[in-house]
């Protein structure tokens, strides 16, 4: 292998419009990218080293592969996963996401580290066995409780309404079903949309966790609604594209609403999002799983200045927008 092989990957975060947390549930999502991404370098080198952040390390055997609990154990995780034959390179990786932003910064870092090392060995998946990979080792691997949205929206990018029907119950990878992908860009002239980030760094396992095993208990509330976000994401999806704002917001009020009756909310998160709609936002919600993260509402008009200075007022530390990216790409090889 030549001693000048490089490979460049990246992926970008992800923002729920409406929908979610429904992909756990065998529901409906419609996500949008957001402009910054994860990314990965992978170069020749005598070891295999992985780097990110100023700190490295080396992996000698499948005993290094086993979780420590530092930054390494995403890609411990892939190459765990993966059991690719052995061989040496340095796998640098870093990103432009916050951590715990509730932006899939997690899951962008394992869609690009995965599609490096399988592409360092010459091996190119399809964007959906590339985000089923990607999701059973985030479940499996690092025990992170959550939908599939972050996967196939960090794999495929770009504006998708997306259909989780029959994979409510987590499989082994072989009997996974493929979601239903719909690109909607081509039919979107516009994301009227404004990201808050609370600066409270969020977990997903401790939201998602206790509503799951409410799920799977059948307690009515809520099964009845989620199936209800599930609706609300399919409105939605029209709203959109024939930029029915008030309705959107409508949506995506009552999609917040439900999830927030669950416990899926937050302090900080309510703290943004009455803010948001003081302010004259038609809608807003979180962008991910509560308790911290990010926040997005609909601002439909011309001058963003009230909502964006109404966001920091009430505490957010960072103002994002939703961009249609590309999604999981190796960009030099």
């Amino acid at each position: 292998m030549s001693s000048e092989r490089r490979i460049a990957c990246s992926a970008p975060g992800r923002a729920g419009i409406i929908g979610n947390p429904t992909d756990m549930y065998g529901g409906a999502v419609l996500s949008c990218s957001v402009a910054m991404r994860a990314r990965v370098a992978i170069t020749a080198c005598d070891s295999l080293t992985l780097a990110t952040k100023g700190q490295e390390c080396h992996i000698e055997g499948r005993a290094d592969l086993r979780p420590q609990g530092d930054l390494f154990d995403v890609a411990r995780a892939i190459l765990d996963y993966l059991h690719l034959p052995p061989f040496t390179c340095r796998v640098e990786y870093w990103s432009e996401l916050p951590v715990g932003s509730g932006l899939s910064s997690s899951t962008a870092l394992l869609v690009s580290l995965t599609q490096g090392l399988l592409a360092w060995h010459d091996r190119y998946p399809d964007y959906y066995r590339l985000a089923e990979t990607v999701r059973y080792v985030e479940l499996n691997h690092l025990g992170i409780m959550g939908g599939y949205q972050d996967a196939y929206m960090c794999t495929f990018g770009g504006l998708n309404y997306m259909d989780f029907r029959g994979k409510q119950f987590y499989r082994m990878a072989e009997a996974e079903l493929f979601a239903t992908v719909e690109p909607l860009a081509p039919f979107v002239r516009g994301l009227p949309f404004v990201l808050g980030f609370t600066g409270v760094r969020h977990s997903s396992n401790a939201i998602h966790k206790p509503l799951r095993e409410r799920w799977l208990e059948g307690e009515p509330q809520v099964v009845q609604g989620y199936e209800r976000i599930t609706e609300l994401a399919l409105m939605g999806k029209k709203a959109l594209m024939v930029e029915d704002w008030p309705l959107l917001g409508r949506l995506m009020n009552e999609n917040h609403a439900i999830q927030r009756d669950l416990g899926g909310s937050g302090e900080a998160n309510e703290r943004l999002i009455a803010a948001a709609v003081q302010a004259g936002a038609l809608g807003a919600k979180l962008a991910g799983a509560g308790d911290g993260g990010t926040i997005i509402a609909l601002w439909p008009h011309e001058d963003a200045s009230p909502l964006e200075e109404a966001l920091r007022l009430a505490g957010a530390t960072a103002i994002y927008r939703l961009h249609i990216a590309p999604g999981a790409t190796i960009e030099s090889e």
